[in-house]
Protein backbone atom coordinates (compact mmCIF):
# COMPACT_ATOMS: atom_id res chain seq x y z
CA UNK A 1 0.00 0.00 0.00
CA UNK A 2 1.30 3.41 -0.64
CA UNK A 3 2.21 5.95 2.11
CA UNK A 4 0.36 9.35 2.14
CA UNK A 5 2.08 12.91 2.74
CA UNK A 6 1.07 15.91 4.12
CA UNK A 7 2.83 18.76 2.08
CA UNK A 8 2.52 22.48 3.34
CA UNK A 9 3.83 25.22 2.00
CA UNK A 10 3.79 28.69 4.14
CA UNK A 11 2.83 31.15 1.80
CA UNK A 12 3.44 34.09 3.88
CA UNK A 13 2.07 34.09 8.18
CA UNK A 14 0.34 37.29 8.78
CA UNK A 15 0.26 36.20 12.55
CA UNK A 16 2.56 34.17 14.33
CA UNK A 17 0.99 33.77 17.37
CA UNK A 18 -2.23 32.05 15.73
CA UNK A 19 0.31 29.79 13.93
CA UNK A 20 1.77 28.77 17.48
CA UNK A 21 -1.51 27.95 18.55
CA UNK A 22 -2.10 26.14 15.80
CA UNK A 23 1.35 24.24 16.20
CA UNK A 24 0.03 23.35 19.53
CA UNK A 25 -3.07 21.56 18.46
CA UNK A 26 -2.03 20.21 15.58
CA UNK A 27 0.88 18.15 16.31
CA UNK A 28 -1.27 15.79 18.70
CA UNK A 29 -3.94 15.73 16.02
CA UNK A 30 -1.37 14.73 13.68
CA UNK A 31 0.42 12.19 15.44
CA UNK A 32 -2.95 10.84 16.44
CA UNK A 33 -4.10 10.15 13.12
CA UNK A 34 -1.25 8.39 12.32
CA UNK A 35 1.65 11.06 11.04
CA UNK A 36 4.57 10.91 11.35
CA UNK A 37 6.73 14.43 10.79
CA UNK A 38 9.59 14.15 8.42
CA UNK A 39 10.57 17.65 7.84
CA UNK A 40 9.49 21.26 9.47
CA UNK A 41 10.55 24.55 8.74
CA UNK A 42 14.03 23.28 8.13
CA UNK A 43 16.77 24.76 5.39
CA UNK A 44 14.90 25.02 1.62
CA UNK A 45 16.18 25.31 -1.81
CA UNK A 46 13.43 27.35 -3.45
CA UNK A 47 12.77 26.42 -7.26
CA UNK A 48 10.35 27.55 -9.73
CA UNK A 49 7.97 30.32 -8.10
CA UNK A 50 11.19 30.78 -5.59
CA UNK A 51 9.29 30.18 -2.23
CA UNK A 52 11.74 29.47 0.59
CA UNK A 53 9.01 29.80 3.47
CA UNK A 54 8.78 27.12 5.75
CA UNK A 55 7.78 23.96 4.76
CA UNK A 56 6.03 20.64 6.50
CA UNK A 57 6.51 17.26 5.07
CA UNK A 58 3.90 14.37 7.04
CA UNK A 59 4.08 10.68 6.45
CA UNK A 60 0.93 8.65 7.08
CA UNK A 61 1.04 4.80 6.10
CA UNK A 62 -1.70 5.28 3.32
CA UNK A 63 -3.04 7.77 1.30
CA UNK A 64 -6.31 7.22 3.19
CA UNK A 65 -5.28 7.78 6.95
CA UNK A 66 -3.81 10.95 5.30
CA UNK A 67 -7.14 11.63 4.27
CA UNK A 68 -8.67 10.84 7.53
CA UNK A 69 -6.21 13.11 9.94
CA UNK A 70 -6.84 16.13 7.99
CA UNK A 71 -10.90 15.54 8.45
CA UNK A 72 -10.67 14.20 12.32
CA UNK A 73 -12.02 16.38 14.44
CA UNK A 74 -9.41 17.17 16.29
CA UNK A 75 -7.17 18.65 13.27
CA UNK A 76 -10.47 20.47 12.49
CA UNK A 77 -10.11 22.50 16.11
CA UNK A 78 -6.45 23.09 15.13
CA UNK A 79 -7.43 25.27 11.75
CA UNK A 80 -10.12 26.89 13.38
CA UNK A 81 -7.30 28.36 15.53
CA UNK A 82 -5.11 29.29 12.51
CA UNK A 83 -7.95 30.42 10.49
CA UNK A 84 -6.43 33.32 8.56
CA UNK A 85 -3.05 33.42 10.63
CA UNK A 86 -1.54 32.51 7.27
CA UNK A 87 -1.83 31.83 3.35
CA UNK A 88 -0.39 28.32 2.73
CA UNK A 89 -0.54 25.66 0.58
CA UNK A 90 -1.27 22.28 1.64
CA UNK A 91 -1.76 19.27 -0.72
CA UNK A 92 -2.32 15.56 0.57
CA UNK A 93 -0.49 12.97 -1.99
CA UNK A 94 0.05 9.25 -2.48
CA UNK A 95 3.53 8.08 -2.69
CA UNK A 96 4.63 5.32 -4.86
CA UNK A 97 3.96 2.12 -3.68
Amino acid sequence: MAKGYWVSVYIAIFDPEKLTAYDELAGPAVRAGGGRVLSRGGRVVAHGAGNTQRVILIEFDSFEQAVAAHESEAYQKALVTLSDGVERDLRIVEGID
